[in-house]
């Protein structure tokens, strides 16, 4: 008896404190999404009639909806692999004995806490017609790049990504570094394993687990760099960053709100289908190492 008024005190408490973010949540995230998710399958919002996948359909058949939805995942199939093999060598390399380690350790985490307004900034300032990079290609006799109204617009977003995200990554990978006992590689080297061996046959495969997490954080990262490539290139950038969150702030501006609340859905979906891939693999990682 005294246990179970033990545990039922803890739960109380422990809902007690948990009660402002849960209200939170549901008043913020839960409930809208379940509204927005309900208004996809009717014709308006108020006095709707139930249409079915209608909505779905023609976001579908909308070429801005494609091109939004195929340089969204461009984007990530490029710009995560490249996060994870840049923040995977700095933690590598961080690691070791390397002068100034502790200062390069608190300089890549810098991007994470300075105000996205001041970064787009000073990007502008970097990226711009009469920026810094042009002044230099101008200085060596090169033509000007209207960077953010070419092709190289989808390069200039994905080093925004990478500069902001890199220091998190880099911070994960090297705790899971660091977890990893030392006599492992003690006794590959009495073995006569080299680097690259060592690196191959226990760093990579005991960092597999942060590695999940890493690829997870990445991809959800991967869809917040709207805010950066809207402050920089506005409502309707370049053709090669025009994300799906552009679309759907357009369609928000336009009152579609069956168009936004299907396109939320349909990105909502995807990342929940991508995250469950991922938990499904480590799972079955886990077990093979067991």
């Amino acid at each position: 008896m005294r246990i179970t008024r033990w545990v039922n005190k803890r739960t109380g408490l422990a809902l007690l404190f948990l009660a402002p973010s849960l209200v939170g949540f549901a008043l913020f995230y839960a409930i809208p999404f379940v509204m927005g998710l309900i208004y996809s399958f009717k014709d308006r919002t108020v006095d709707g009639v139930f249409v079915g996948l209608a909505n779905y359909q023609a976001l579908l058949d909308s070429a801005s909806f494609r091109k939004a939805a195929w340089n969204t995942a461009s984007f990530t199939l490029i710009s995560v692999p490249l996060m994870l093999s840049l923040s995977l060598m700095l933690a590598l390399l961080l690691n070791g004995s390397v002068y100034l380690r502790k200062w390069l350790r608190t300089a890549y985490i810098l991007p994470l806490v300075v105000p996205v307004a001041s970064v787009v900034f000073i990007w502008q300032a970097l990226f711009d017609w009469n920026g810094t990079l042009n002044a230099g290609l101008q200085w060596f006799s090169l033509e000007r790049v209207d960077w953010m109204k070419s092709d190289g617009a989808m390069v200039v977003v994905a080093a925004i990504y990478i500069w902001k995200n890199i220091g998190y990554n880099m911070i994960l990978f090297l705790a899971g570094i660091q977890a990893i006992p030392e006599s492992y590689y003690e006794i590959a080297c009495l073995e006569g394993a080299g680097p690259f061996t060592r690196l191959r046959r226990i760093t990579l495969v005991y960092l597999i687990p942060t590695m999940f997490f890493v690829v997870l954080m990445s991809i959800i990262n991967s869809f917040k760099v709207f805010r950066e490539t809207y402050l920089i290139a506005g409502d309707y950038p370049y053709d090669s960053i025009y994300m799906l969150q552009h679309y759907m702030n357009n369609m928000f501006i336009a009152l579609d709100i069956q168009k936004l609340t299907a396109a939320a859905t349909l990105m909502v979906a995807s990342i929940v289908v991508i995250v469950l891939a991922l938990y499904a693999l480590e799972r079955r990682f886990r077990r093979f190492m067991e």
